[in-house]
């Protein structure tokens, strides 16, 4: 892959001192569209694809995932194994060895001590950190000399790749976040909306929640090869993902257009125009309806707050016998193929890869007279006549949010609908992408505050290894006022028997063994009913023109892993 990638920086010296060869000489500006408009450039304090991808093109990690989710060296000279002596023989530490020929965008050198910070930044106890359980059962980072950095952790780490690697967790300098730290984290606009980083680009512009501008970073390691090969980066956010598909496929207004959630007939229609094309990977990503077990009701001072008691709990919503028919009423093959096209599909497994890890134990098919007859032996039944259920008093009626989105809109139509067969009211809300991805803890309506009683969104794994991924769902870690409702356990799920498993993978090794409990670990989710899986999604459902050259689409890294590599052919 990097000797293909070498080949087309060779193409483009050759085209700009010679001519020819196909590449274009209009490398003045590249222009992204991402319907869901960043909201920060700092993915330590967001949980958001857009946000991570915006910083990607700033913010490097040591290594990314390649698109066959193999790793790939970027602040560092080689991947770490037991053979090249990166990974200890008990375990229990990883050694990364760091390029030297690294400097930040504003010309200053990158050693091991900005690595350390990193890692000190995100695990500072009093700050608000997304990422935090990336870096769970790690003992010290140590800078070992200027170009070497040691992790070691409190046990055997059978796979020690998680922290500090792929677009959530990159490598922040000392210098500019220094004194971010703590509950200083949020407060610092400045290096948040520009991060100094060593990436291909720098930010020139930033308006929150609109457009980020970008410039080619002078010091790119790889600038004697012509790289990047655009002058600017204009990564637009907000409108929808039909308008954005329709810029890139019909007017040619904008060269790459992100996670294309249309009518599968609406966009072949597009891409039929021939200027352009969709491309689809698929990693760890899917669309889930999540199930809340807090009282979320407006009047309540603790609204949606989970506590180990059991004293806020949801009036009915933690009766399995409910979220059960709600489950078996839904048809995912239609929302499927309806829907998502060749971008997704059907499943009622929360994990669909890799391929040892799917559980066979889950069926799949709609059965709304199951579904009414389980409801039906459980007394749970319609007693005022109004069509809807009852439970302790009770009526049946959730609110069911996500966010704005034509597909997601016409999922809700069609979920709403099999609902109320089955006895069950369902109010629709859906809110702005910006709003409901972005990690303002004093709006009311991020998905992380979960004020409603269903919400609806993708959620994925940035790595093959699904450990991080199903750690998310730990118990203690739910959003909270207390840690500013940044917490990863977003569906406050709480489950003594799944924590012990996670317990057990976190000393287990071997592919087989680890596919085996990533395997119970979703049984257990999907079978208390803690989330509904509807769609394994493409991690990256995206259309770029037919001008732009390089684009490799990666299901397990951020889509702009590679944009140093992006460049424009003549057409």
């Amino acid at each position: 892959m990097r000797l293909k990638l070498s080949v087309l920086a060779l193409l483009f010296i050759i085209s700009t001192l010679f001519g020819g060869v196909g590449v274009a000489q209009d490398t003045s500006e590249v222009t992204i569209l991402y319907w869901q408009a960043a909201s920060i450039l700092n993915p330590y304090l967001s949980s958001g694809t857009k946000d991570n991808d915006a910083s990607a093109i700033v913010l490097e990690p040591l290594a990314n995932f390649g698109p066959d989710g193999a790793l790939v060296p970027v602040l560092a000279t080689e991947i770490p194994s037991p053979d090249n002596g990166g990974i200890s023989d008990d375990l229990t530490s990883i050694t990364w060895n760091l390029r030297d020929d690294v400097v930040w965008s504003d010309g200053t050198p990158f050693t091991s001590e900005d690595v350390v910070f990193s890692y000190d930044y995100c695990t500072h106890p009093d700050g608000g950190c997304v990422q935090s359980d990336e870096f769970e059962g790690i003992v010290s980072v140590e800078a070992m000399g200027p170009h070497q950095v040691t992790i070691t952790f409190d046990a055997p780490k059978p796979y020690p790749f998680l922290p500090l690697v792929a677009q959530t967790t990159p490598i922040l300098q000392k210098a500019q976040f220094g004194d971010c730290m703590g509950a200083e984290m949020a407060a610092c606009t400045d290096a948040n909306f520009a991060p100094i980083g060593t990436g291909p680009f720098m930010v020139e512009d930033f308006r929150p929640n609109d457009v980020v501008t970008y410039v080619r970073n002078p010091n790119f390691r790889d600038a004697d090869m012509g790289k990047p090969f655009f002058d600017r980066v204009v990564f637009k956010g907000g409108g929808d993902a039909e308008s954005a598909a329709r810029a890139v496929l019909e007017t040619g207004e904008a060269d790459y257009a992100w996670n294309l959630q249309i009518s599968p007939a609406v966009l072949d229609s597009m891409e039929a125009a021939g200027n352009g094309q969709i491309a689809v990977a698929f990693g760890q990503a899917i669309e889930t309806i999540w199930i809340n077990p807090t009282d979320v009701s407006p009047d309540n001072p603790n609204r949606s707050v989970w506590m180990a008691d059991g004293s806020n709990a949801h009036p009915f919503l933690t009766n399995q016998t409910i979220t059960q028919a709600m489950s078996m009423a839904i048809d995912t093959t239609i929302i499927a193929e309806q829907l998502y096209g060749r971008s997704g599909y059907a499943t009622c497994n929360f994990i669909n890869a890799p391929a040892a890890a799917v559980s066979p134990n889950n069926p799949c098919d709609q059965d709304i007279a199951g579904a009414i007859a389980l409801l039906d032996e459980a007394g749970i039944v319609d007693t005022n006549g109004d069509g809807f259920r009852e439970y302790n008093g009770h009526e049946l009626r959730v609110q069911y949010q996500t966010s704005t989105n034509a597909v997601r809109q016409n999922t809700q139509a069609l979920i709403k609908q099999w609902w109320s067969e089955i006895g069950i009211d369902t109010e629709l809300r859906n809110i702005d992408a910006a709003v409901y991805f972005g990690g303002d803890p004093g709006s009311p309506d991020t998905f992380q505050k979960f004020y409603s009683d269903v919400e609806m969104y993708t959620t994925g794994s940035s790595s093959p290894d699904m450990e991080g991924f199903l750690g998310n769902n730990r118990c203690g870690q739910a959003p909270t006022p207390d840690n500013n409702w940044t917490g990863s356990n977003t569906p406050r799920f709480c489950n003594a028997d799944y924590d012990a498993i996670l317990d057990e993978l976190s000393g287990t090794a071997g592919e087989a063994a680890r596919a085996a409990l990533f395997l119970q670990l979703n049984d257990l989710l999907v079978q208390e009913y803690a989330l509904i899986p509807l769609v394994y999604r493409s991690s990256a459902a995206s259309a770029f023109h037919n001008s732009l050259g390089g684009v490799e689409m990666n299901g397990w890294d951020s889509e702009m892993w590679n944009i140093e590599d992006w460049y424009r052919i003549d057409m």
